[in-house]
């Protein structure tokens, strides 16, 4: 529970019937705060080289549209650690090649494998495999959210400030799908959230007026200055995105004032972290100087990816009884 240590497993609750992971709305507050404090467990327990074997005999099917290497790498370190395997089928790899329907894929592999993490382009991809795969379906990236980036994000934050609520966030960049997993975030969860995006480059609109419906402390405005004062964690993503290699230059000048550089933490707390996704292109959205600085959190963030998914994995297809 929120406000103590998580040494068991999650239990899921619904053991008869499969829960999936498509965007953070996926989870409640609760099961959100248990995965972070599972997470931190698992972490200390391989620190300690005593990774439980939850997953023996597991096996999950990775479905890969977009190249990866932190989450393809995290997801197959992470389910060794616990006693299980993956499998990996890349864009040239399955019958989805060929145009085989979603609908029979999912329903072929939910015979062969406990679990399905998916990277492709459209969202719709991920819920037609969930629609038909009656075993758990990760989103492990697509156009419009990247949940478990954001989870490992949530995880790290915890760590430093030893809390998640009551923070305040920047977002500045791009409204991509890190910014709307962000949103989703601050919609299940006490952080406000400042995101500082050029006009016609906005995140969901309606992720936006679900935040405007619910009184959630979300703002979006297109100066990153007053996007980070008092921030506690700035965040930033490349400009172009897997798919826009095409708009990269036009993006790189309508970008260049939201670059995080040391000219702007000046106006943030002096205490913040800075938070890049990763692959970072230094000197176009971050410096080299801050992505490499003592506030930079990015490499244990990115180390947690490892740790919070294995959370999720023990819950969604680990542990069949409490």
């Amino acid at each position: 529970m929120h406000g103590g240590r998580v040494t068991r497993p999650l239990q899921n609750a619904n053991n008869t019937m499969n829960r999936d992971l498509l965007t953070i709305l996926d989870l409640t507050a609760a099961e959100i705060y248990q995965l972070l404090e599972r997470a931190a467990a698992l972490k200390v327990l391989h620190q300690q080289d005593h990774d439980p074997k939850p997953l023996a005999g597991k096996t999950l099917a990775l479905i890969f549209e977009k190249p990866s290497t932190r989450t393809r790498v995290s997801f197959e370190a992470g389910i060794a650690h616990l006693g299980g395997s993956t499998i990996y089928l890349g864009r040239n790899d399955s019958q989805l090649s060929r145009s085989e329907p979603i609908a029979d894929t999912a329903r072929v592999l939910a015979r062969y494998v406990d679990g399905i993490v998916i990277r492709t382009f459209g969202h719709d991809i991920v819920e037609d495999m969930a629609r038909w795969a009656d075993i758990p379906v990760i989103n492990g990236l697509t156009d419009s959210h990247h949940p478990c980036q954001v989870l490992s994000d949530l995880q790290t934050i915890q760590e430093r400030f030893g809390r998640v609520t009551d923070l305040k966030v920047a977002w500045i960049g791009d409204g991509n799908n890190m910014a709307n997993s962000w949103i989703t975030a601050a919609l299940r969860l006490d952080f406000s959230l400042s995101l500082a995006c050029p006009p016609g480059y906005e995140p969901d609109a309606g992720l936006l007026q679900q935040a405007r419906q619910e009184g959630r402390p979300i703002y979006l405005q297109d100066d990153p200055v007053r996007a980070v004062q008092e921030a506690h964690v700035i965040n930033t993503d490349v400009w172009a995105s897997m798919g826009q290699e095409a708009e990269a230059k036009a993006r790189k000048k309508v970008f260049a004032p939201y670059q995080v550089n040391g000219a702007l933490l000046q106006h943030a707390r002096p205490d913040a972290i800075i938070l890049h996704c990763l692959p970072a292109h230094r000197g176009e959205e971050i410096t080299g100087e801050v992505l490499d600085g003592p506030q930079s959190a990015a490499w244990d963030q990115a180390e947690n990816r490892l740790h919070l998914q294995k959370a999720l994995l023990e819950w969604l297809i680990g542990w069949d009884t409490p």
